[in-house]
């Protein structure tokens, strides 16, 4: 067996991949590395383990002790480890908080254990307390020290990298970018998820898309690149940055916060949450939602973000045009803010009437200016406009007041949907701004809200 780093010690996801027995199980076990098909993942000690849900009606129950390393896995596969064995270790050794650390472990990875520890075998067994009783020992603080002091020290070294890899970048000229092979933006994500930033790595991976997608690909470029060095700038004055912007960089860089620390310490906003608009991606790993509440009495918005493995079913969205009635857990960081529902919640009406929203379009653009402003990471941006016409002229697409202003849509915009909702008149159109277009979300017609 290949020699892989002491336990206690820091795993790499080379450490993970030399365990793999064959190529084939190693590429696996990367596609299976996302906190989507994984639940009751955890680690006590030496003890690591999770529920991945696979091609079988119940998912498959992962174990492993990585003081030999050892795994046990309920699927079916005769090759040891399987996949799901180092898609955990990935998980795990990538960071990113997927992976609850000091965790009580679930009692199917207690039962193993506990039949180790009757053999004679395996050291997870220490993991459990009291030589495998089975009360979850309390967690290290010394410990837990030093795995976030080493974090911070592998984020660091990242960061430099990462900051060489931007100047080299524009030094050559964005034309340059456009030539560039997707290897070579692969390369530099797969760097950054090494170094225990996904959020970036996830940013550098989606820049190809932008190279081919628009004629302002340049602007929307160097937008990108701009915010990559922004974070390299905050990183480096992270011990001096507001709570706020500190929870901002951390969304920007991929260090989430686990939800039982939201639930336990974010602000509580009960409100009568209007759903104005709900935004669905999909690729063919992961398929993502973004519900977007607006609150009637506090006119605050909220964002609900919600993950699914790609063909699994996302958690039952609220009815578009719903009002529910409920308290909410708001994340750290600067407006508007995502959030987690905190328990029951009732619909209690219906979004007839068109809620106290922004209004016209450079009101609209005010209050996106003062969130940019806040935090100049974020690149969705909730917009409500009252009183637009779609407008299809020639190749161009946009939203207009009546004499006044316009906004361009993005892509096609839904913009014959508009034009048959709309019949030429004007409506209300609620939609999320990226900075240079809107993606309409929804169109309000005869006093319902319409998907689009």
């Amino acid at each position: 067996m290949a020699v892989v780093a002491e336990s206690g010690t820091h795993w790499t996801v080379d450490d993970v991949l030399r365990l793999a027995p064959d190529a084939a199980s190693a590429g696996a076990a990367r596609r299976l590395s996302l906190s989507a098909v994984w639940s009751q993942a955890g680690s006590s000690g030496s003890l690591l383990w999770g529920r991945c849900q696979g091609s079988a009606r119940e998912p498959y129950q992962v174990t492993i002790d990585l003081d030999e390393p050892s795994f046990r896995c309920t699927c079916p596969s005769r090759k040891h480890p399987c996949k799901h064995g180092l898609g955990l270790l990935l998980l795990w050794a990538e960071g990113g908080g997927s992976v609850a650390d000091d965790a009580r472990p679930a009692d199917f990875a207690a039962d193993w254990v506990r039949r180790l520890a009757a053999r004679g075998t395996g050291g997870a067994a220490a993991a459990l307390g009291g030589g495998g009783r089975g009360g979850a020992g309390a967690p290290d603080p010394e410990a837990q020290a030093r795995r976030l002091a080493q974090r911070i020290e592998t984020m660091s070294a990242g960061i430099e990298e990462f900051e060489r890899w931007l100047l080299d970048l524009v030094r050559q000229g964005l034309a340059s970018a456009r030539h560039q092979p997707y290897a070579f933006w692969d390369a530099a994500a797969a760097r950054l998820v090494d170094a225990q930033m996904p959020g970036l790595a996830d940013r550098v991976r989606a820049l190809p898309g932008l190279l081919h997608s628009a004629g302002d690909w340049a602007e929307r470029l160097l937008a990108e690149l701009a915010r990559g060095y922004l974070a390299v700038s905050a990183w480096r004055r992270r011990d001096v940055l507001p709570d706020d912007v500190l929870a901002d960089l951390r969304v920007v860089l991929g260090w989430p916060r686990r939800v039982d620390d939201v639930l336990e310490r974010g602000e509580r906003v009960t409100d009568r949450w209007a759903v104005m608009g709900l935004a669905r991606e999909a690729d063919t790993r992961l398929q993502s939602q973004r519900t977007w509440l607006f609150g009637e009495r506090t006119g605050r918005w909220a964002m609900i973000l919600d993950f699914a493995a790609a063909g699994a079913t996302l958690a039952v969205a609220e009815v578009l045009g719903s009002v529910v009635e409920a308290e909410v857990a708001l994340y750290p960081g600067s407006e508007p803010r995502r959030a987690l529902f905190t328990g029951d919640r009732s619909v209690v009406g219906s979004a007839d009437r068109r809620p106290d929203l922004a209004g016209g379009v450079d009101a609209a653009l005010d209050r996106v200016a003062g969130w940019t402003a806040a935090n100049p990471f974020a690149d969705r941006f909730p917009v409500a406009l009252t009183g637009v016409v779609p407008v299809l002229d020639g190749g161009r697409r946009m939203v207009a007041e009546p004499g006044g202003a316009a906004l361009p849509l993005r892509g096609d915009g839904g913009v014959l949907t508009l034009l048959a909702v709309s019949g030429g008149a004007p409506v209300d159109v609620f939609g999320e701004w990226d900075g240079f277009a809107l993606t309409p979300l929804s169109v309000r017609s005869g006093g319902v809200l319409v998907g689009l």
